[in-house]
């Protein structure tokens, strides 16, 4: 293999780094170039003030083999190597490569690494990787045949519900009492005549319901502390490009013609990865966020999606709802000391 490290992110074709994310053990919106390129240019919404890019590259034969998205910072005292995406608002990172590849994908970047300019890092720490990723078993085994110190966590649950078309089967795997409860709620609102669902549709302006979503994000205390300006805009450019790519998925529920509750989520690879929320405090009697996640379960059902992907994180109406934890985890690769 061929491998290179990159300034710019300009310097690898998008359509080629997309098409390999398709192919790749690492295929989730967070490892879409477009993705990655914006975190890159606010470094997480200011969640990190120093940092170099380590943009890697490998090609054979003139084909794109893999991408290691990293950068280099100092964290927990020492300099490591991240995924580019770490780690608050990314919820799964992985190296871009087929898994055929990988192993000797890894193998070869860790020998350039180690041999290029960026050869100051004493580990890499990698947060978000799905806990089937064939990424762990991998650096397990290469660490162990470097006699380099290997550690692996679970760092957040990511509860998922699998979906099969038929809602009332979902809701017969709910617990009981829950069950009556999302029933109850979804009767009341549509028995009360005042409650609309609406999915925005992909080819809406998306800048008038993007500041609608964003004021009912900001109803939660916490959300609003966490949106901060260079936040916003991060993830403002993140649901931009999802729009443009065509994979956002935005649905509110209205009551009486006003937006109570918004549910922002990515259609891809057929389910629902949902990212974000809001809840007016208005209209508590409704019940306006249940009732809308109850309804984005249905949606699902009624067009096919497989699953339902919380994502991280173990907020209680998760599991009210029936989500079944997955779990993203954090692997720490760590080069002995020098004597």
């Amino acid at each position: 293999m061929n491998f290179q490290l990159h300034k710019d992110f300009s310097e690898i074709d998008i359509p080629a780094w997309n098409a390999l994310v398709q192919q790749s053990i690492a295929d989730t919106p967070f490892s879409r170039y477009e993705y990655l390129s914006e975190w890159w240019k606010t470094l997480g919404g200011g969640e990190w003030k120093d940092a170099g890019l380590v943009l890697v590259s490998a090609s054979e034969n003139d084909q794109l083999i893999g991408i290691a998205p990293l950068f280099i910072a100092e964290y927990e005292g020492q300099q490591a190597l991240l995924l580019i995406g770490s780690i608050e608002i990314s919820d799964y990172l992985d190296l871009i490569v087929r898994e055929q590849d990988l192993p000797r994908f890894l193998s070869g970047l860790i020998d350039f690494l180690a041999s290029s300019s960026t050869d100051n890092w004493r580990a890499f720490d990698w947060y978000n990787l799905p806990d089937d990723s064939p990424t762990l078993a991998a650096l397990k085994t290469e660490s162990a045949t470097r006699g380099w110190n290997y550690h692996e966590e679970i760092y957040r649950p990511t509860p998922r519900i699998a979906l099969n078309g038929d809602f009332e089967e979902y809701l017969s795997r709910v617990e009981k009492k829950q069950r009556h409860e999302i029933r109850r709620k979804m009767r009341r609102a549509a028995e009360s005549g005042r409650v609309r669902f609406t999915v925005i549709d992909k080819d809406a302006e998306i800048e008038p319901e993007l500041e609608t979503f964003f004021h009912l994000m900001v109803q939660d205390p916490g959300k609003a502390q966490f949106l901060h300006e260079v936040m916003r805009d991060q993830i403002s450019k993140s649901i931009r490009i999802a729009h443009d790519q065509g994979y956002l998925w935005l649905a509110f529920l209205e009551v009486d013609g006003v937006k109570a509750a918004a549910s922002l989520n990515f259609d891809y690879k057929n389910k629902l990865w949902g990212y974000n929320s809001g809840v007016s405090r208005e209209h508590m009697e409704l019940s306006p966020g249940w009732v809308l996640m109850a309804h984005v379960i249905q949606w699902c059902c009624e067009n096919g999606r497989t699953e339902f992907d919380f994502m991280r994180g173990d907020e209680d109406y998760k599991y009210r709802f029936g989500g079944v934890d997955r779990y993203v985890m954090r692997a720490k690769v760590t080069k002995p000391s020098v004597i």
